[in-house]
């Protein structure tokens, strides 16, 4: 791998700009225009074509000059423990998903056991792939920050190195995509349905599934390629994201089927630290009607409503009538299995659609030169605990499958259980094409492991950091590292730590934070933590500040809106700047970052981000 002293990646400070956006669209002859004039990205003149060669059959690597074709596949919130390949490999989970044409991927090529994200939410972790960067260096630490006007996405390198790029599907960053030759991307997060997809001279509002549109959009990209220059596509579904709408093939998947509940469904959290008590992601608690499907999807036509009716209405009108007669962990239960259902069924589109890209670069006589990863932004609790959604460091969250076929470098079936990140997914795409690799990029490439050679010096811990509270699910800022064994979380906020033992422990039931007979452990990663903030140049203080929260009432539980004893505000940090630690149920200790108090307890509510604009936040709800 070749780095660039020049340091193209250099670390930026600060953050700042407007969100990227597109006029109001008008209806034209079926086709919305924009009216504003989008970023126009040119189309490669003057990059140079690398000279295109087979891919070497030694399993040492492609043969000299031969960039290979680059396909990234990046679900959204698929959790390593729903895909079916990795079910022989995690002590935690159910082990519920069907996924074959993606453990049909992993036969032909490497599984990673241990790809793990820098910040478990859909903007931060999207933006580390791209810039091979920390959110603090790239400027998006929570949804709705932008990249940094300096940030270098290995995209732009690739094309500058003469591959022709395209990105198709989720975006959610606040700028227009940088580096493509062509991008159709939907606004923010975008619906399950009939989506509108902004390109840099268009906007189309499209009829069908967005897995199943997306997908289509993609082939058609890589159907019309002209020449042999080697491409990189990106593919970015929007599943399996909250509100898991199934599209119409896989409505009645799962309809008899009653799937298991995890070992932890019915954690208390009592043998954690108090943050994990009673956050706002529980199935019993916090899913609401259009989660659930007791309430339809916006902007439905009228065949499509038809079959959703016919899927739902009859179940929900049962739940209705029978609801207030069912014990109440009855009745928790039929919440579980209605989101469990509805989550594996947009997994099994994700799954349907991995299929059809494999199938096209058959077809396209092009499988044997293109390395093809399959990956999700973060990992996701599927009733683990009792809960849905991510942000937390723990395993289920923390965790996002990664899987890499590179024909004559990956050895079919290879299971690697090293240390990585998203952190490396930038390095490792550019070492692959034989370009260099900024000097401010932060992970390592993964090719020298693709190769079944772990350096000597290979990572032995991973940094975690995530800073979105108060927010969405009110979980809160945290930091922590793990390692092979152990894991330590510091809620930095509050000054409480957990630990755990991965061994003994691989649920993470039971801190062992202020066990004696791990104290030297302790002792040990406390210090390890240090080092790892100071070597990834994490700032001292918090450099997210605290603003206010108040989501749509029909979007939180109703004793905790407009109650003051749930008003959100930061620790009291006694003038210092620091909170004051206090003890919790995992022990309280040194806090290495402050937090910046805000200046007012005053809360209003906060302005939903405008639909239909690219760049806007995404949902907000993510």
């Amino acid at each position: 791998m070749r780095r660039d002293p020049a340091g193209l990646g250099s670390r930026p400070r600060g953050r700042g700009g407007t969100p990227w956006g597109v006029g109001a669209p008008r209806m034209r002859g079926g086709i919305l225009a924009v009216a504003g004039v989008l970023l126009a990205l040119g189309a490669g003149q003057g990059c140079s074509t690398p000279a295109r060669a087979p891919a070497a059959a030694d399993g040492t690597g492609p043969a000299e000059g031969g960039p290979p074709n680059i396909v990234f596949i990046f679900a959204d919130d698929h959790a390593a423990h729903a895909l079916s390949a990795y079910a022989a490999h995690l002590p935690y989970g159910a082990h519920i998903a069907e996924t074959p044409r993606l453990d049909g991927l992993a036969a032909g090529g490497m599984l990673f056991v241990n790809a793990f994200v820098t910040n478990s939410i859909c903007a931060p972790s999207r933006a580390t792939v791209l810039t091979g960067q920390y959110g603090h260096l790239n400027g998006v630490m929570v949804n709705g920050q932008r990249l940094h006007p300096t940030s270098v996405a290995f995209p732009a390198l690739l094309r500058a190195a003469g591959y022709r790029t395209a990105l198709f599907g989720k975006w959610h960053l606040q700028e227009a995509p940088r580096g493509f030759d062509h991008y159709e991307i939907l606004a923010g997060q975008g619906s399950y349905y009939n989506p509108i997809l902004h390109s840099a001279t268009d906007t189309v509002r499209h009829e069908g599934y967005t897995p199943e549109i997306i997908t289509d959009r993609a082939l058609t990209w890589l159907d019309g390629r002209t020449g042999d220059a080697p491409f990189l596509l990106m593919l970015h579904h929007n599943a399996a994201h909250r509100f898991w709408d199934p599209g119409p093939r896989e409505l009645e998947l799962y309809r008899d089927t009653v799937l298991p509940e995890p070992a932890t469904f019915w954690d208390d959290g009592a043998g954690r630290a108090s943050p994990a008590a009673d956050p706002e992601m529980s199935i019993a608690l916090d899913l609401f009607a259009r989660d659930l499907k007791l309430e339809a999807p916006d902007g439905l036509t009228p065949t499509q409503a038809e079959a959703w009716r016919r899927a739902y209405d009859a179940e929900n009108a049962w739940f209705r009538s029978a609801a207030a007669d069912l014990p109440p962990d009855e009745r928790v239960r039929w919440r579980y299995q209605r989101y469990i259902r509805d989550y594996l069924r947009t997994v099994r589109a994700i799954d349907t659609s991995v299929g059809r890209v494999l199938d096209a670069l058959e077809r396209a006589g092009i499988e044997e030169e293109t390395l093809v990863v399959y990956t999700s932004d973060q990992g996701f609790f599927l009733g683990d605990h009792g809960w849905f959604d991510k942000r937390w460091m723990y395993e289920e969250s923390l965790r996002t499958p990664l899987i890499v076929r590179w024909p004559g470098v990956t050895r079919p079936g290879a299971v690697n259980r090293d240390l990585v990140m998203n952190l490396d997914f930038a390095e490792t795409l550019l070492d692959a094409a034989g370009a260099s690799v900024p000097a401010g990029m932060q992970g390592r490439s993964l090719v020298p492991l693709l190769r079944g050679r772990t350096p000597t010096d290979w990572r032995d811990a991973v940094y975690y950091q995530y800073f979105e509270y108060p927010g969405w699910h009110m979980v809160r800022r945290q930091y922590g590292v793990r390692t092979e064994r152990y894991k330590l979380i510091h809620y930095y906020e509050l000054g409480e730590w957990e630990l755990f033992d991965l061994l003994r422990d691989p649920e993470e039931l039971n801190s062992v934070a202020d066990n004696p007979a791990y104290a030297e452990v302790r002792a040990e990663l406390e210090a390890r933590l240090h080092r790892l903030r100071e070597e990834l140049a994490v700032p001292a203080e918090d450099p997210v500040p605290y603003v206010e929260f108040d989501p749509p009432p029909e979007y939180r539980r109703p004793d905790r809106v407009g109650d003051p004893d749930n008003a959100v505000e930061a620790p009291d940090s006694g003038g210092t700047g620091r909170p004051e630690a206090s003890a919790g149920a995992a022990g309280a200790g040194r806090s290495d970052q402050a937090v910046t108090r805000p200046a007012s307890r005053a809360s209003s509510p906060a302005p939903r981000p405008a639909p239909g604009r690219p760049g806007s936040g995404g949902s907000w709800r993510s």
